[in-house]
């Protein structure tokens, strides 16, 4: 190849300037392009379905956030957070009462409005106690040195083993991006990645053979996202447009030129497909989460000219690291979740897609149950284990999920040094894992059974894969 062709293509590929190549190419993606076609077609699936992460980034306080309401457990919440100033007073939680707790009664912090809304419409559902494992474990086991996650409390690596739901090694690979490789099948001739993040590069959106799209949020208009500059009209681009054209078809003997080929192929068809900017339903609100959620909305839109049956997308708000003043911090932050989420579901339901879209909270770990600090300045330091929304048509609603902690319930004993406590400060132990999770949101997605251990490699390790919280596809 001669020194002038090179200068066109990096020229072409300058003016192309998606960010779906530049990942693509990041990760080698050019060569994921054809490997993809060595994984087998999967006999599950039909329809349209999608995945959304909402990822809490900072380690979001659960336990602010779904309180016991019944007199000794919220006594037993009272008693620790009360004296300190943080905790939430009883009069104002907003009530659930979950079948599967056995009639004892619960509440959501009063700024999800939106969510308690949802709940009692049978929409929005709560897994409990869910944290990364090596196996289940008990206080017990772990206070005697028991296999647990590497790097236990620390933000970057709970971020990462929630975001690769693997605890026992450093992955290169996501679960969203892992389940995207073995769902491919699924999405036969779409135009675009089946995996897109609205906030940036990440594992969780990476896999062996799937690379994600890169996307920026709302105000920025859809059509201006992935368009492309100098092929417009004109003699000039017209001449540019034709020696692009031609120059794809020439030495495809070699694979990574083969590969580029490809990619520009997709670049170029997803910007004639995106060259509008699809009008929502609902207004969304003009915050970080509302921005980004509203742009996954967008690009729903398009998932018929974009031949797409599958799509997973990850969005993400920060500033939950709140070891000190919580209550002024945190609580906005709900309010921003509960509005954004609510402005979603509803989207999801104008477009006729609220039975084929699951929405889904994680964040780095809870925290410890025990404050740090007292009054206003009052805040929590890193724990474990966690609870989480799932939020859906497909969801079955309205009921808390998980597996059984020490009290033979969803919900962890509430007791520093307790039975569920890692140590002395309420770090509670998770009984549900991140493959479980994980696992349950895969199945209804079209994972096959016979491909979850690829998926998620420490799946033998634990009981089920299966958590019961969605419905049967």
């Amino acid at each position: 190849m001669k020194n002038d062709r090179r200068e066109f293509i990096k020229s072409s590929c300058r003016v192309l300037g998606m960010a779906a190549a530049a990942t693509q190419l990041r990760h080698f993606g050019v060569v994921s392009a054809l490997a993809q076609k060595t994984v087998e077609a999967s006999p599950e699936g039909g329809g349209y379905k999608a995945l959304v992460c909402v990822f809490l980034q900072g380690g979001n306080d659960s336990n602010n956030m779904v309180i016991p309401n019944y007199n000794e457990g919220y006594a037993q919440y009272s008693a620790a957070r009360g004296p300190q100033g943080l905790a939430i007073p009883r009069a104002n939680l907003l009530p659930m009462t979950p079948p599967s707790m056995g009639g004892q009664v619960y509440g959501l912090n009063p700024a999800f409005a939106g969510m308690h809304t949802l709940w009692n419409q049978g929409k929005l559902g709560v897994a409990c106690n869910v944290g990364p494992l090596v196996r289940p474990i008990t206080r017990a086991e772990y206070q005697s040195g028991a296999p647990r996650p590497y790097q236990l409390f620390s933000h970057s690596d709970q971020v990462e083993q929630f975001r690769t739901a693997i605890s026992t090694f450093r992955s290169t690979t996501g679960w969203g991006g892992r389940v995207a490789d073995r769902t491919a099948p699924q999405n036969p001739g779409a135009a675009i990645s089946m995996i897109t993040s609205i906030a940036g590069a990440n594992v969780f959106n990476v896999g062996t053979t799937s690379v994600p799209l890169i996307v920026t949020p709302a105000p920025t208009p859809l059509n201006q996202v992935l368009t492309l500059t100098g092929y417009g009209v004109g003699a000039e681009e017209d001449a540019r447009r034709a020696a692009l054209t031609t120059i794809r078809t020439r030495d495809l003997n070699y694979t990574m030129v083969q590969a580029t080929s490809v990619l520009t192929q997709q670049a170029w068809n997803v910007s004639q497909q995106l060259s509008q900017n699809p009008v929502l339903t609902v207004t969304f609100p003009t915050t970080t989460l509302g921005n980004q959620l509203a742009q996954v909305a967008k690009l729903m839109k398009f998932r018929t000219a974009l031949n797409m049956s599958r799509q997973i997308f990850f969005v993400q708000l920060g500033g939950w690291d709140t070891h000190s003043s919580q209550i002024g911090g945190q609580t906005p932050l709900f309010a921003q979740v509960d509005a954004a989420l609510k402005a979603f579901y509803d989207e999801t339901v104008a477009q006729g897609l609220a039975n084929d879209v699951t929405t889904f909270t994680m964040s780095d770990f809870n925290r410890t149950f025990n404050p740090a600090g007292t009054g206003a300045g009052a805040g929590t330091d890193h724990g474990w284990g966690g609870h989480h929304f799932i939020m859906g048509d497909s969801v079955r609603g309205g009921d808390f999920f998980g597996r059984p902690t020490s009290n033979g319930t969803f919900f962890p004993t509430l007791v520093n040094s307790g039975p569920d406590d890692a140590d002395t400060r309420g770090r509670f132990i998770p009984s549900t894992s991140v493959e479980q999770y994980a696992g349950t949101l895969s199945r209804w997605f079209g994972l096959a059974d016979s491909d979850m251990p690829i998926a998620f490699p420490n799946a033998a390790n634990f009981p089920t894969m299966d958590l019961g919280f969605m419905m049967p596809s």
